[in-house]
C-alpha cells in the first residue's frame, strides 16, 4: 500500500491557485497540519506502507517547525524499509535537508524546471544555475536519491534553450529525470494572459530532443527517464492502477475498489469534511483504468497479470484486436504496448478504453 499527502501551500504564487494566501498564515498551517494528522487518524487501517508521496505545492516551504510536525506523522503509519519522497523547490536548506534525512525521506524531487531566466521570469520563479548544483550535490552528499522535474513547451521557446536545459541536468548526474509539457490551467492568470501558445510541430521537435539527449536514461513511462533501478516506485503505484491512500485538500485516493477526490475547500477541510467525491468502481471501469494508466508504461500492460486479474483475455478484446491490426498497439515480450512510434500521440490511442465495449 502506498500513500501519497498533499501540501497545497507554497510561496511562489503562480496564480495557479490561491493556497499561496495560506502559506503566509502561520495559525493557517498549523490548523490544516492539525487536520491532516485527524484524516489520518481518521482513514489509515494499518497496512504495511511501501511507498511515500509528499507533494504539494510545495511541503518544503513550511518553516522548520511546522517541517517537523508534517514528518512526524509518518510515524503513524506502518512500514519497514520504502521508497520516501517529498518535492522540494531549490531554496531547500542544509538545516531542512538534515531534518528530511532524520525523518527518514530518501527521495527528493526538485522543482528546477529550466534554468533560462525568461521562461523562469513567466513562472514567477527565482533560482540560478549555482544554486541548483550546491543543492544537488549538497543532496547527494546525504545520500538522497534525486529526480529533476522539466518542464518545456514555454511561449516562444526554441530548441537550443531546451537543449540548455537538458545540458544542464545531464551534468548534474542524477538518477531519475521528469518531462512535462507546459499545461496552463483555465481560469489562471497564465491563461488570461497567454496569447502564445507553441507551435505543436516545434513542441513535437522538442519531445524528440528530450528522448534523444536522454537516450542513456530507459524511457520507462511517457514522461519519466531513469538510470537502471531507479524508477519511481510510488508512480507505479498509479500506473499498475494500484491502490493507495490520498491525504490532504485535494489529494485522491483508490481504496476497496472506491476512487475518490478530497475537498478543495480550506474551510471544510478544516472541519473535517474531508471527501468531495466517491466513486465504487464496477469491473468495466476497473479495465478502463487499467488501459489507460497500464499504457503510460512503455513496457504496456502484463498480458498474464491482467488475465489473472480480471479472468479475462485482453487480446479477445476488440478494440484491442482492431488497434493490434493498425499496428497501433504491439505485442512485446508478453506485454501489450502502444508501438513506440505512436507514443507521443498516446492519447489518441487511450480515448479508445473510454467507455470500453467488450
Amino acid at each position: 500500500m502506498s500513500i501519497y499527502i498533499h501540501i497545497p501551500f507554497c510561496k511562489t504564487i503562480c496564480s495557479y491557485c490561491d493556497f499561496c494566501k495560506f502559506y503566509y498564515n502561520e495559525i493557517w498551517v498549523d490548523n490544516y497540519l492539525k487536520s491532516l494528522e485527524k484524516e489520518i487518524k481518521l482513514k489509515y487501517q494499518n497496512e504495511l506502507i511501501n511507498t511515500i508521496y509528499i507533494g504539494g505545492g510545495t511541503p518544503t516551504c513550511l518553516n522548520i517547525r511546522q517541517l517537523e510536525k508534517l514528518l512526524k506523522l509518518i510515524k503513524l503509519f506502518k512500514y519497514k524499509e520504502i521508497e520516501f519522497t517529498i518535492e522540494t523547490n531549490v531554496d531547500l536548506d542544509l538545516e531542512k535537508i538534515k531534518l528530511l534525512k532524520n525523518y527518514g525521506v530518501n527521495r527528493i524531487s526538485i522543482g528546477v524546471q529550466t534554468i533560462n531566466q525568461k521562461h523562469l521570469q513567466y513562472l514567477n520563479r527565482k533560482h540560478t544555475k549555482k544554486e541548483i548544483i550546491d543543492l544537488v550535490n549538497t543532496l547527494k552528499k546525504y545520500n538522497f536519491n534525486i529526480n529533476i522535474d522539466l518542464m518545456y513547451g514555454f511561449p516562444n521557446q526554441t530548441l537550443k534553450e531546451l537543449e540548455d536545459d537538458l545540458n544542464f541536468i545531464l551534468d548534474l548526474d542524477v538518477n531519475h529525470i521528469s518531462t512535462y509539457s507546459l499545461i496552463i490551467e483555465p481560469h489562471t492568470k497564465l491563461y488570461i494572459e497567454n496569447t502564445d501558445y507553441i507551435d505543436e510541430d516545434l513542441e513535437y521537435k522538442m519531445y524528440q530532443l528530450i528522448k534523444q539527449k536522454l537516450k542513456d536514461f530507459i524511457h520507462y513511462e511517457i514522461s519519466n527517464y531513469a538510470k537502471e533501478g531507479y524508477y519511481s516506485k510510488h508512480n507505479l503505484v498509479y500506473w499498475n492502477n494500484l491502490e493507495y491512500y490520498g491525504f490532504g485538500i485535494g489529494a485522491s485516493g483508490y481504496l476497496d475498489d472506491i476512487r475518490y477526490d478530497n475537498t478543495k475547500s480550506y474551510q471544510n477541510y478544516i472541519n473535517g469534511n474531508y471527501v468531495l467525491e466517491s466513486h465504487k468502481l464496477s469491473k468495466k471501469e476497473k479495465i478502463e483504468n487499467e488501459f489507460i494508466l497500464g499504457f503510460r508504461k512503455l513496457e504496456g500492460i502484463n498480458i498474464l497479470n491482467f488475465k489473472a486479474k480480471y479472468n479475462m483475455d485482453i487480446l479477445s478484446i476488440s478494440i484491442v484486436k482492431k488497434l493490434l491490426n493498425e499496428s497501433k498497439l504491439i505485442i512485446n515480450d508478453n506485454h501489450l504496448t502502444i508501438n513506440p512510434q505512436y507514443i507521443y500521440i498516446s492519447n489518441t490511442i487511450l480515448v479508445n478504453f473510454i467507455d470500453l465495449d467488450f
